[in-house]
């Protein structure tokens, strides 16, 4: 991609209101393409606040997550992002050069495909081995464990120097040493509350603080990242970071598995390994690969999502116990990039379509017992409804769920049941709409 398609492709400013007004890429070009004044930028505190969600696992029930969510100021963004496309474009000619293009596949300019591709991309090669072994395998909490030292040094060699020029080293030195400012603090400085009305206030202000004001309180309320470790996930920066991190792993890891004509696969913090049964001992390729990762910094294995598994005549089987001692199977279903493949056929993993579902009866629910009718007795419309969870929303404003449906089940060629699930959506959107209100019977 060129810088000029670059910069059409990403010169909308952002909504949200920070400590700097908002601005556009062609606002701010000569200054961020200018390596002098980006090398003596001042970077202000990213806002930070954190989502706190549940997750049901049949075995655990419940399980509170939360997410640490940071946002750049407006500047600050323009300047990541363009130093984000700079990096990705000497990343994208380094793994063409090291044969290893097609390896990780996350946040990728230069591929034109989506993790539907490559799941399709990993379930063939699965089918063509015949029979082989397969692990899946995840980072645990991968961006906020990157070593920085480390992550410098991969910076360095991806561009075959010792230090990093000054520009570069201004940004990796403010995205690794960043510092943020809660949400919170600022809506109650603000005189706002912590909830939707009293965000939606704040971020109709031009900047969420005065300077004067920000320079003020700025050493009471701005929080340093103190570690030598993590980068905030989410800042435009973080996924190519993440992805020249993994660099020379990537590199190792796929010229041991090609050797034994096998198959490495990394999506961020994600990752397969397919290797044909009769290359040896599985359980030694096995064994390397735990070995090898343990000696990254700041790569940790998660035990408890690597999963191993055996295909064979069009089934696939758990074989946890066979290889580690103390871990029960797991079900004979291989899930992968949202996908799940049991050997004959491929589907939309069952937690994405649960999730789907939960949230069309939600909001159908609350339709219904609100018995379609507003505080004010205005009646409420479904066309919102409609437009986020079925298929009449399907081609708007970038499509929903069932859009990505259509798109899975072409890339599939249409012979794996991906649609089976979601093709009596709109019958059970009309039945939760229609099932009586609790205003009814009151």
């Amino acid at each position: 991609m060129t810088v000029e398609k670059w910069k059409l492709k990403y010169n909308k400013s952002k909504p949200y209101s920070h400590f700097d007004k908002r601005v556009s890429i062609s606002n701010v070009w000569s200054y961020i393409s200018d390596p002098k004044k980006v090398s003596q930028h001042g970077f202000y505190p990213f806002i930070h606040y954190t989502i706190n969600f549940n997750k049901y696992n049949k075995e655990a029930g419940i399980i509170q997550k939360k997410r640490e969510i940071y946002y750049a100021s407006h500047i600050d963004r323009c300047i990541y992002q363009y130093y984000a496309f700079l990096l990705n474009e000497a990343y994208n000619k380094r793994v063409i050069k090291d044969n290893i293009n097609d390896v990780s596949v996350a946040y990728r300019n230069n591929l034109g495909k989506s993790n539907i591709d490559f799941s399709k991309s990993a379930f063939d090669f699965i089918r063509k081995s015949c029979s082989c072994y397969i692990m899946v395998g995840d980072f645990t909490n991968f961006f906020d464990k990157l070593d920085h030292k480390y992550l410098k040094k991969q910076i360095c060699s991806l561009f075959e120097t010792h230090s990093l020029p000054d520009d570069h080293y201004a940004v990796f030195k403010n995205i690794t040493h960043y510092s943020s400012w809660n949400l919170a603090d600022l809506l109650e400085i603000n005189g706002l509350q912590n909830d939707k009305h009293g965000r939606h206030e704040l971020n109709s202000l031009p900047t969420v603080l005065p300077l004067k004001q920000f320079n003020k309180l700025k050493n009471l309320y701005i929080h340093p990242n103190t570690n030598k470790y993590g980068i905030p996930q989410g800042s435009p920066i973080s996924a190519v970071l993440a992805n020249i991190y993994m660099l020379e792993a990537d590199k190792t890891i796929n010229d041991y598995v090609r050797q034994l004509n096998g198959l490495y696969m990394r999506y961020s913090d994600d990752f397969i390994v397919i290797l044909p049964v009769g290359q040896s001992d599985f359980h030694i390729h096995y064994e390397w690969i735990k070995n090898f990762l343990s000696t990254i910094d700041g790569v940790v294995l998660s035990p408890e999502k690597t999963q191993l598994y055996l295909y064979n005549r069009n089934s696939i089987l758990s074989c946890n116990s066979t290889f580690e001692t103390n871990v029960s199977n797991g079900k004979n279903m291989l899930n992968f990039l949202g996908f799940s493949f049991n050997g004959k056929e491929v589907t939309i993993r069952d937690k994405t379509i649960s999730k789907y579902y939960y949230r069309l009866y939600r909001k159908a629910k609350t339709i219904s017992n609100d018995a379609f009718m507003t505080p004010k007795g205005n009646r409420i419309s479904c066309k919102n409804l409609y437009d986020q969870y079925s298929i009449k929303g399907a081609t708007k404003n970038g499509g929903n769920f069932i859009s990505y449906v259509y798109r899975a089940n072409k890339a599939y060629n249409g012979t794996e049941p991906i649609d089976r699930s979601t093709k009596n959506h709109m019958f059970k959107i009309r039945k939760a709409l229609n099932k009586p209100s609790k205003k009814k019977f009151e």
